[in-house]
């Protein structure tokens, strides 16, 4: 069997596996797959096992299928043959689980200043999840949503800004920049976008002290900057969070939070896995294969700006430039739009 790379949110696991005469990849069931591992019950992680019964069709001399078995824990596959290499996501039931759970989902991201933070480490304060990219516009909002951290920090409030970049040192500038000093983390892996399924930047998501979502994906700014291309008000946006940090008034119920939060279909998390393995790819200097995948990734999912435009940095192309707008007219004509302020 060959040595195949697969692509698991922030890491990257050897996988012995090879494809049969039917083109099926199948692994060697003596490893462990996707951190489940063959026992007598049947695959177990801890303390979970899928037993024989449901494996058993998956299983033959060859190996075990290995899309398959992903299916059964819960996860959505990418496959490249001539690279050897797969991608992986959760699936839109595991990750719309996570969602619509008691607290946010749980990152561990890199910061543009130093070590790894974890979002529960913010627990005990209001916090606005602030998603950005260099690639967008809102990049010169930084300034501004610091104004805001710091105005109400006495307060117990806090922005997290989270930049949509596939490296650290694309964020890093401007927020040099902009003379931030908030928490300032970098989604190199996707993994936060694909946690909150954001779409498109900016979009904020506002916890509350015990890490519950109380403002689900939202367009907001903190400037009118580009008030004309996007329709949104940096004081409405401005006037809500004072309300909800001073007043603690969020505007939405319990229930109109879960009415409104945007839960991900198996479509999005079959893109999402596309782009981790294009962007993989294309970082392993295979062009051409990094864009069919990032293709079938904008096919899978065309409504999702912040895949499409966050791959043309990847793909050479200028995400200010002509194929943005080439973008931006396609989903307006198809009526999807770019931003997605909640009413």
């Amino acid at each position: 069997m060959d040595t195949w790379t697969v692509l698991d949110g922030t890491t990257t696991s050897p996988l012995r596996a090879s494809v049969d005469a039917t083109g099926t990849l199948r692994a060697d069931p003596t490893q462990d797959v996707f951190g489940w591992h063959r026992s007598a019950p049947g695959w177990c992680r801890g303390d979970a096992c899928i037993p024989n019964f449901r494996v058993s069709d998956l299983e033959n001399d060859d190996g075990l299928d290995v899309v398959g078995f992903a299916a059964l824990a819960g996860l959505v596959t990418a496959v490249d043959p001539d690279a050897r290499a797969l991608a992986t996501v959760p699936d839109a039931a595991s990750r719309g689980r996570s969602l619509t759970g008691a607290l946010a989902p749980e990152l561990i991201l890199p910061t543009v200043t130093g070590a790894p933070v974890a979002l529960s480490s913010f627990r005990g304060t209001k916090v606005a999840l602030v998603f950005w990219a260099s690639w967008c516009g809102c990049r010169y909002d930084l300034g501004a949503w610091q104004e805001r951290s710091a105005a109400l920090a006495s307060s117990g409030f806090s922005v997290v800004t989270i930049a949509l970049d596939t490296d650290v040192a694309s964020a890093a500038p401007w927020h040099a920049e902009a003379g931030t000093t908030h928490p300032a983390l970098v989604d190199v892996d996707g993994v936060a976008a694909d946690a909150f399924d954001v779409v498109n930047v900016p979009t904020v998501v506002w916890l509350n002290e015990e890490g519950r979502i109380v403002r689900p994906q939202d367009s907001q700014t903190a400037t009118d900057t580009f008030r004309d291309w996007n329709g949104l008000s940096a004081q409405t946006s401005g006037d809500a969070l004072r309300r909800w940090v001073l007043d603690g008034d969020p505007g939405l119920t319990p229930e109109q939070v879960r009415e409104q939060l945007r839960l991900p279909s198996q479509a999005d998390q079959f893109a999402r896995a596309e782009t981790r393995l294009a962007g993989w790819l294309a970082s392993a200097g295979h062009a051409d294969a990094a864009e069919r995948h990032f293709a079938l990734a904008a096919e899978a999912a065309p409504h999702n700006v912040a895949l499409r435009r966050g791959a043309m940095p990847q793909r050479g192309v200028d995400p200010f430039g002509d194929e943005y707008f080439r973008l931006a007219t396609e989903l307006s004509e198809a009526g999807i739009p770019l931003h997605r302020p909640l009413t």
